[in-house]
C-alpha cells in the first residue's frame, strides 16, 4: 500500500530531480495545448495534452504540499505552486476555449503571420 509518509520523503529527498522534471513538462504541455488551440486538431489530441498537463501540474502542487507538510514555506515552494495554478488555469481555459469556433488566440497568430508575411 502507498505509505504518504515515504512518499514525502521521497519528494523531499528527491527534490532537485523532480523539479528538473516537472517544471518543463508542465511549461512544455501547457504551450502543446495552445498551440492545439490555434492549429484546431483533432479533441482527442487536446484532451490528451491537457490531462498530461493538468497531471503534471497536480503532481507538482503535491511536491509543493510535501514541503509544507513538514514546515518548509519560502518562495520556491510558492513560485512553483503559482507555475501548476498557472498552467491548471490555462488548460482548462484551452478546453473551454475549444468549443469556440474560432478563439482570440487564433485570430492574433493569423493577423500577427499575416502582417509579418506580407511585408
Amino acid at each position: 500500500m502507498l505509505d504518504p509518509i515515504l512518499i514525502g520523503d521521497f519528494s523531499r529527498n528527491n527534490c532537485v530531480s523532480i523539479c528538473a522534471f516537472l517544471v518543463p513538462a508542465n511549461l512544455l504541455t501547457t504551450l502543446l495545448s495552445l498551440i492545439f488551440i490555434v492549429t484546431k486538431p483533432s479533441p482527442i489530441k487536446l484532451l490528451t495534452s491537457v490531462t498530461i498537463a493538468i497531471l503534471f501540474a497536480i503532481t507538482l502542487s503535491l511536491h509543493v504540499a510535501s514541503w509544507w507538510i513538514v514546515g518548509v514555506i519560502q518562495a520556491p515552494t510558492f513560485i512553483l505552486l503559482a507555475l501548476a495554478t498557472v498552467c491548471i488555469s490555462l488548460n482548462l481555459w484551452a478546453i473551454a476555449e475549444s468549443k469556440q469556433e474560432e478563439s482570440w488566440l487564433s485570430k492574433i497568430v493569423k493577423r500577427t503571420l499575416k502582417v509579418r508575411f506580407s511585408s
